[in-house]
């Protein structure tokens, strides 16, 4: 919140009405304590247990892009804890911003109205200026352009964990968008607070990550090989993480086509580099890069456990920031 805490101000174990803009407020015991969290509201959820932790609780969902999954998913969460929303879709064209009101004043007027404000936005740094803009309320980024997206992160890594029981010594790989993925980049960032990861980034070289964001990760101890043939994905891997190449942060539909499905995850694919207990994530929406044959595959966690988990882990991060876990 601005003006009384700084927006990257780190969690140290204490979630209370911070804001959540990026994964590096985050420390392995912040993440221990938002699982155990994770796994009681998973239980709420899946037992339908009525619950009224966010009972009172109103919260502002805030969005200047299309989304369904994270959008919905934020809107189930506080839900299924009891609590209320206000829901704003592309306030650009259909609130007071499209009158000229400034984004400043569309937080702290937004504010006013609820307990927690979550906001996805195209420019990068959009949720570190709310956060540095609203003077009561904590800020929870749902993407904010091609910078981060930390709850989808949280969530990837808690299926990773759920399945491996750890976050050290892990083996993935990443295909598809590494330049604009801002799930990708949050993902790496979290993992690189656990040791011996190594990572494979499968992508064409147009959308690779740019060379200061690979020399920060390396700089984290975190180990990146970057290749561009299927034939280099290691048989060892614990994960396959696909993205879809994002045909909104293309200067033109020719750059775009050029790119898009360069590589696509097929049967013949799974069965000949996965190995029996890789499993294999993507953050959604798929636009061609994973065939639908591979849906069935009990690896691919995609469509099963990885979008439930968005739920239940946006249900913990509520309850923490506002209170009540």
């Amino acid at each position: 919140m601005g003006n009384i805490q700084s927006s990257i101000e780190k969690i140290n174990g204490d979630f209370k009405k911070k804001d959540i803009i990026s994964l590096d407020q985050f420390t392995p015991t912040d993440l221990s304590i938002l699982f155990n969290a994770t796994d009681k509201m998973k239980k709420i959820a899946i037992n339908a247990i009525p619950s009224s932790l966010l009972a009172g609780k109103i919260v502002t969902l805030l969005f200047y892009e299309p989304s369904s999954r994270t959008f919905g998913s934020f809107a189930a969460a506080i839900k299924q804890l009891g609590g209320q929303t206000v829901e704003i879709q592309d306030p650009q064209h259909f609130s007071s911003v499209s009158k000229g009101e400034t984004f400043e004043d569309t937080i702290r007027v937004f504010e006013a109205y609820c307990d927690a404000i979550v906001m996805r936005h195209p420019q990068i740094g959009s949720a570190q200026d709310a956060a540095e803009a609203a003077f009561f309320v904590p800020i929870i980024n749902a993407g904010d352009g091609i910078g981060e997206h930390p709850t989808q992160a949280l969530l990837d890594l808690y299926t990773i964990y759920e399945k491996f029981n750890r976050l050290d010594n892990l083996t993935g790989v990443i295909g598809g968008d590494m330049l604009n993925g801002r799930t990708v980049k949050a993902l790496i960032k979290g993992l690189s607070l656990y040791k011996d990861i190594t990572l494979y980034l499968l992508s064409p070289d147009e959308l690779k990550l740019s060379r200061q964001d690979f020399s920060n990760f390396q700089k984290r101890g975190i180990n990146l090989i970057e290749i561009n043939s299927e034939k280099d994905i290691p048989k060892n891997a614990d994960f396959w993480y696909w993205t879809r190449v994002q045909k909104e942060r293309f200067p033109s539909i020719n750059d775009y086509e050029k790119v898009k499905n360069k590589f696509i995850v097929t049967k013949d694919l799974v069965n000949n580099y996965a190995g029996k207990n890789t499993i294999i994530m993507h953050p959604l929406p798929r636009v061609g890069e994973i065939d639908e044959s591979v849906d069935k595959d009990p690896r691919a966690v995609y469509l099963r456990t990885q979008i439930r988990n968005g739920m239940y882990i946006r249900m913990a991060l509520l309850a923490l920031i506002l209170e009540k876990a």
